[in-house]
């Protein structure tokens, strides 16, 4: 059982993980409803989606911090196992957040070097 103390340290971080998705999630909105107004092209929509990986990410890590708190207090073998499903999938999640993250800096470095390249001289 966990004592008061510590069930206010792991409510705290998991606040804490859930605040950082509800914000990138507002910001992105709020981004994506701006640009959307603005201009029509589906590239710019690209910073937005980094974005709100990075903030996704940062809270599937607070999140995690939460569980891993919650089980080292009071361990049991049955907490440990879900401990365990749940790092995966929230690991699994992040890898494949990091991944698409990279990409797409990787696009959005591509696109800016030919916007570069194709402008004329002055």
């Amino acid at each position: 059982m966990l004592r008061h103390g510590d069930q206010i340290l792991v409510a705290v971080v998991e606040v804490a993980g859930a605040l950082v998705i509800f914000v990138g999630a507002v910001w992105a909105a709020l981004r994506f409803v701006v640009v959307g107004l603005r201009q029509r092209s589906a590239a710019l929509f690209t910073p937005i989606r980094l974005s709100l990986g990075r903030f996704l990410t940062l809270g599937l890590e607070f999140q995690l911090a939460a569980d891993i708190l919650r089980t080292a207090v009071s361990p049991t073998f049955a907490q440990i196992g879900q401990l365990a499903a749940i790092a995966t999938i929230r690991t699994a999640l992040n890898f494949f957040l990091r991944r698409e993250i990279v990409q797409e800096q990787q696009q959005v470095q591509g696109e800016r070097r030919v916007e570069t390249t194709d402008r004329p001289p002055r």
